[in-house]
């Protein structure tokens, strides 16, 4: 084609999609006459002068997860964390009572064992890391939870600590987070008689710091920050979400106000986008929902039929917003946010028994995500991007 000097398409019936992306590029670089064309398609470019196009009016940079790696175990939750400069990822895994730890191998391109911890009906293995010190919450059903230090000069676990039982009889979630300088963390407990609880670092070891839930059988809890202060969301099978707010005088939560019209609700996880925020709303029974921020209460913005969910969570990769509903009894659904609706749009179906959580880790120029079932084989799945001009 470079040897052409006139090119005359009048009369065609040009669809300007990803497949004349290619022509589009060409014009910008010939000095052969083109005479003006115009698209019939589809509607975003129709009528318009293909002369007048850019290469950067096609979006034709497409996402999805493909099948990387399944792992061989079960396991109830999941989280990624980093510590001397290398990634890692930590599974809960209920039946054999382990958290299983998992490194990237830079030579095989695979994920390998790293380390595991025994303990006894472990739901969540939390890691936190302060000032190079790595630690980790392991919360059990039964036999207590603990705190565990990894000792680098003797390459392994260690148990530091005990969690108080009388407080924290059945765990369910823990969320990490920093205040001021300060490290903290908050367990959920689901029980009749337990109490949600934060614990604060001392420079030693984690002391209680506040008690914030009691009785009320707490599923979930979300640290997020509104207007530029620090908050936690609680969920509970007893009552709406209760949002509290922290107070920098007293260095303590107080509630400030619940969720209007959401029963029932398992879990809460929030997202951002273009500075607005947005929560996830995870119901087993019902719709779960995607509610926004309009600068004094959670509004509803989308709902999904959500039957047998027990995790809707947001997920961002690169540029692509993606909100992640696993179900016990479909297909996991997975959604990419639309900027032009401001809503999510479906993306890709995943088979993944009964999800309980996702995580994505980077590494090498590649993204992964971490997908724990608590009924089947736990997946890692890669995000890969598809160029349709191709």
């Amino acid at each position: 084609m470079d040897a052409l000097t006139k090119i005359d398409l009048r009369g065609n019936n040009l669809i300007c999609d990803c497949k004349l992306k290619w022509f589009v590029e060409w014009i910008h670089h010939t000095n052969a006459t083109l005479d003006e064309i115009f698209c019939s398609g589809p509607s975003i470019h129709q009528g318009k002068k293909i002369n007048n196009l850019q290469p950067h009016s096609f979006d034709c940079i497409t996402t999805k997860f493909a099948s990387h790696q399944l792992l061989k175990f079960e396991s109830i939750s999941v989280e990624s964390f980093n510590f001397g400069n290398e990634q890692f990822v930590v599974f809960a895994q209920p039946f054999t009572g382990t958290c299983a730890f998992l490194e990237w191998d830079h030579v095989e391109m695979t994920f390998r064992t790293y380390d595991t911890i025994e303990s006894i009906s472990t739901v969540v293995c939390k890691p936190i890391v302060i000032t190079n010190q790595l630690f980790i919450i392991v919360a059990q059903l039964f036999g207590g939870s603990h705190i565990y230090k990894r000792d680098t000069s003797s390459n392994k676990f260690i148990k530091i600590q005990d969690i108080d039982i009388l407080r924290i009889r059945k765990p369910n979630d823990i969320e990490a987070f920093e205040i001021d300088g300060e490290t903290f963390f908050i367990i959920a407990d689901s029980s009749k008689a337990g109490s949600t609880t934060v614990y604060k670092w001392n420079g030693i070891g984690f002391y209680s710091h506040q008690s914030l839930h009691l009785w009320y059988r707490d599923t979930d809890v979300e640290y997020l920050e509104i207007a530029n202060k620090p908050h936690l969301i609680l969920s509970s099978s007893s009552q709406r979400p209760v949002v509290y707010q922290w107070n920098r005088i007293q260095k303590k939560f107080d509630r400030r106000t619940d969720i209007p019209d959401m029963e029932d609700v398992f879990s809460v996880k929030h997202f951002r986008v273009k500075g607005d925020l947005f929560i996830c709303l995870t119901r087993f029974i019902g719709d779960s929902r995607v509610m926004r921020w309009d600068g004094a209460m959670f509004k509803e913005v989308q709902t999904f039929p959500s039957r047998g969910s027990m995790v809707f969570q947001p997920v961002f990769v690169s540029k692509w917003q993606y909100a992640i509903l696993g179900s016990d009894y479909s297909l996991t659904q997975v959604y990419q946010w639309d900027t032009n609706r401001g809503q999510f749009v479906p993306s890709q179906e995943l088979s993944i028994q009964a999800p309980r959580g996702f995580s994505v880790v980077s590494v090498d120029n590649r993204v992964f995500l971490f997908a724990s079932s608590f009924k089947g084989k736990t997946q890692i799945y890669e995000h890969i991007m598809i160029d349709l001009s191709d």
